[in-house]
Order: structure tokens, then sequence, then C-alpha cells
């Protein structure tokens, strides 16, 4: 098999707090976006999650972390459409785009959102199930961050000192080449290679036709790749997910809870799960060496150059930090990837 050549090394991160201390927790989660800058990932990305003690707007809280940090890519994964409006969350987004010097990346999802049935009537009404959660509202919000102008030629927006044509404020260029689909079905990627939008590839996906994970994510790989529009301008990136846990630098406990951690999770990896047969990729807790052993292993590892390290979520920010840091330093360099110089992103917006 190959070597590996990993060149784009990301982390995502929960953003967890306590139910009595958000703060915290979200303080906690700009510090690691920090640390990540100063070890020299190349992205720093935070889930996307409603109803639980983590980043429930993902644009707010990266509106933040631009401020807090200046070189390293912002992302968020995934935002989950179906609760939004595609015109207010670009922007939303245009405006953390244009906060962070073009540093924003965006990771979607369509379909019927989770805890539908608790937040639907929230969202919108009495008349949730009546939405559209397809791959249109999608397209809508990429419509919308096109700096497409609204009306016709003759449509203007008078405000005091200002006459213009009325489209999305802010416009932020290029933030349509930096939107990722989270896909999870041959359906899913075929959409998303066909929207030539950048593909995430997570630890779980959907078994079509096989029992095995790796088996799944190949298909998906080649079914994106094979739906790409034949005169597209740009090749879209692939990112491939995996909870890694190094514990060359942590003591003696916290190596127990890492080695507890992946074996309450080791029996889901077995066969599928549930009525849609997800499939779940085993999380990597070890040495540095054990690690570097089951990457050069992995195959879809070996058809991306772009490699994003999920936090668990049980983890405290210290032994985040440390995973980070010997990620980094044990492993980083033995797959491809080396410190590159930082790119100064105020200097190029």
């Amino acid at each position: 098999m190959t070597q590996l050549n990993i060149s784009h090394l990301a982390f995502l991160t929960p953003g967890n707090y306590p139910d009595d201390a958000p703060w915290q927790g979200l303080e906690e989660t700009l510090q690691l976006f920090e640390t990540g800058e100063r070890l020299g990932y190349n992205g720093a990305w935070v889930r996307q999650r409603h109803l639980e003690h983590g980043v429930s707007s993902a644009s707010t809280f990266l509106a933040a972390a631009s401020q807090r940090t200046s070189t390293i890519e912002l992302g968020t994964a995934v935002i989950q459409v179906g609760y939004e409006s595609p015109f207010r969350l670009a922007e939303d987004l245009s405006t953390v785009d244009v906060l962070s010097h073009g540093r924003l990346n965006v990771g979607l999802s369509a379909g019927q959102p989770a805890h539908a049935e608790l937040l639907g009537p929230e969202v919108f009404d009495d008349h949730w199930r009546a939405q559209d959660f397809s791959y249109h509202r999608v397209t809508r919000l990429i419509d919308n961050l096109s700096g497409r102008y609204l009306g016709d030629k003759e449509s203007f927006i008078e405000s005091p000192g200002n006459r213009q044509r009325p489209r999305l404020q802010p416009y932020a260029p290029g933030l349509t080449d930096r939107l990722w689909y989270g896909g999870g079905s041959l359906r899913s990627v075929k959409w998303a290679g066909s929207q030539n939008l950048n593909l995430l590839i997570g630890n779980l996906t959907s078994g079509e036709g096989t029992d095995d994970y790796y088996t799944a994510q190949l298909r998906q790989i080649e079914a994106f790749r094979s739906a790409l529009p034949a005169n597209a301008v740009r090749t879209p990136r692939i990112a491939r997910g995996r909870v890694v846990v190094p514990f060359d630098s942590a003591d003696a406990a916290t190596r127990k809870r890492y080695a507890d951690f992946a074996a309450s999770r080791h029996a889901r990896t077995l066969s599928p799960q549930g009525e849609r047969r997800t499939l779940f990729s085993p999380d990597l807790v070890g040495s540095a060496d054990q690690i570097l052993e089951q990457l050069h292993q992995d195959p879809l590892l070996h058809e991306v150059e772009e490699l994003r390290i999920e936090l668990p979520y049980e983890f405290n920010i210290d032994q985040y930090q440390q995973i980070l840091t010997d990620f980094i330093t044990l492993i980083a360099p033995e797959i491809g990837w080396s410190r590159a110089t930082p790119v100064d992103y105020r200097a190029t917006a």
C-alpha cells in the first residue's frame, strides 16, 4: 500500500459545557481553537448541536473564534439546514466569513433534522411537517451566497448616503467554494458531487450492500467523484474524519480513561446498527506507533489528502490539548503532513 499524503490537518471538537456553566465550556473551546492555531493545525471545526450542552449556533461561536485566531481555517460540521432560513443563515455565514477574512468552512446536511418532533413546532409553528427538508433547501442557501442580485435591473435599495442593487449583504466572495456536505449514503454523496460541494466523511455511514465500513465509504468516494460536473472549474476537497486519541504524554489514569472509552464503543463497530444499518469505524486509541500502524491500514486515507481528528464528547480541555499536541508532534509528520507557513488572511482578504 502506498504512503499516506495528508497535507491538510484539522480537528473537530464538540464544544461541551456543564449545564450550570456554559461560559466555561465555550471559553475553553475558544482556547482550544487558539491552541490548534499555535500548534499549526490547518483547521479547527466545531459541531452544531441543538438541545444539548454544546454549540447550538455555530455562526455565533465562529464569529467569536474569528477574533481569537488569525490563520487557522474555521469550520462547522454540520448545520442541519432543515431548521434554518436559507437567507438568514446565509447572512450569518457571510458575516462570519468577512470577520474571519475568508477562513470559514461550512458543513451542511439536508433531510428532516434531529429532534423534529420537539423542535419542529418551535421553529415552524404548527405546520412543520409541511416544510421542505430536501436538498433544495441547501441549493437555496448556495444561491443566496452566490452574490446574485434580487429583483430586476431597476430594483434598488435606498439607504442614507447609498443607493444600490439589492443582494445579500455582506457578500463574501469565495465562500461557496468552502461549503461542505456531510455525506453518509450513496444518494447524498452523488448529490453533493453533482453540486461540486466539498465532501465530509465521518466515522459513521450507512451500510448499503455491505457490512464493511471501509467498503461502504470507498464506494461513496467513487460515486462522489463520478458525479462531479465535467466542466467544473475546481476540484472539490474530501476530508476524512476519525476519532484518534494518542496517549503518549498522558498519565496512567488518563490512559485508562481513554481505553475504557474505546472499549465502551467497540461493540458498535462489529455489525450494522439499527434500521438504517449504520456502520462505525473503530476509534484509534493507543500510542503514536500503534495509531500510525492503523492509520496506514485505513484505505480511505489513501484516497484523500485531508484528515480531521474528531475529539470525543467525554473528555476535558486538558485532555483535548494533550491529544492534539501528541498527534501533531508524534503522528502527523509520519503521514505526510508538514507545518506550512501560516497564511495571513487579513493581508489576502
